[in-house]
């Protein structure tokens, strides 16, 4: 075990899918996969979940994670910041106390994470001591140069540049342009100090780590969804794997 804890937002208010946290994928909770992993890692001195639903904190104790308490509601809408209920709840542990050095925030969102990749993560964040923070990013799919505002009717690129040429990003290829990285809801690591001192999780000096294949997969909508059934199907993505019988929602 490491001074590192596991924290796992799991609210219950879902729109675009109801009630997607304990929605049920390959027979158990999307959740429940998110807790497996993190246990089968044997990283986390306590893998906790936030939320502020009786019914998912239940669900959550079943399948190992600790619910010490219950987020509070105004920390829990649709418009909650991160920040908010992260700030209580590394309050409410008394990280300082006991010598939590790092939290880790793990959605559960993304149901194909693995052991090797929270290792690896860990060993990364752990040999850089100057780092705040490390966050999971993928390659963009689509490049913020050939994004736009519409400003008074007129199209303004988000971001602009050009080559020695003089020809505008938003002209070249996508080959062509500066590779950019979007971050995924996989996987967060900073020092706990970083929130309980400041209005940021991750801090100013952040590592990169790049998923791979289905690692950063995030599901967020129907469509996300069906994807994420067909890629378990398909054996083209795997679940970790849990060897209990599954919670009766």
């Amino acid at each position: 075990m490491k001074n590192i804890i596991a924290l796992i937002p799991a609210r219950q208010g879902s729109k675009r899918i109801i009630n997607k946290n304990i929605k049920i994928l390959a027979g158990h909770p999307l959740l429940a996969y998110t807790i497996a992993v993190a246990r089968q890692s044997e990283l986390f001195s306590r893998i906790i979940v936030s939320t502020e639903s009786e019914n998912i904190a239940k669900i959550s104790r079943y399948y190992g994670a600790e619910v010490p308490f219950l987020r509070s509601p105004r920390f829990a809408r649709d418009d909650s910041p991160d920040i908010y209920w992260l700030k209580e709840a590394l309050t409410k542990l008394e990280v300082e106390k006991n010598n939590i050095i790092y939290f880790s925030i793990l959605r559960p969102t993304s149901p194909f994470r693995t052991v090797e990749m929270i290792k690896k993560a860990w060993d990364k964040i752990t040999s850089e001591e100057s780092a705040d923070s490390l966050r999971a990013v993928e390659l963009a799919s689509q490049h913020p140069a050939k994004m736009w505002k519409i400003v008074n009717n007129r199209l303004i690129p988000v971001i602009s540049g050009q080559t020695k040429e003089k020809i505008e990003w938003h002209s070249l290829p996508f080959q062509a342009l500066p590779k950019v990285y979007a971050q995924n809801a996989s996987l967060e690591i900073a020092k706990s100090e970083i929130p309980l001192k400041s209005i940021s999780i991750s801090g100013k000096n952040i590592l990169p780590f790049i998923t791979s294949n289905y690692e950063g997969y995030d599901i967020n909508s129907k469509k996300d969804w069906i994807y994420a059934e067909y890629l378990i199907k398909t054996r083209k993505a795997k679940l970790p794997q849990i060897n209990i019988i599954p919670f009766k929602i």
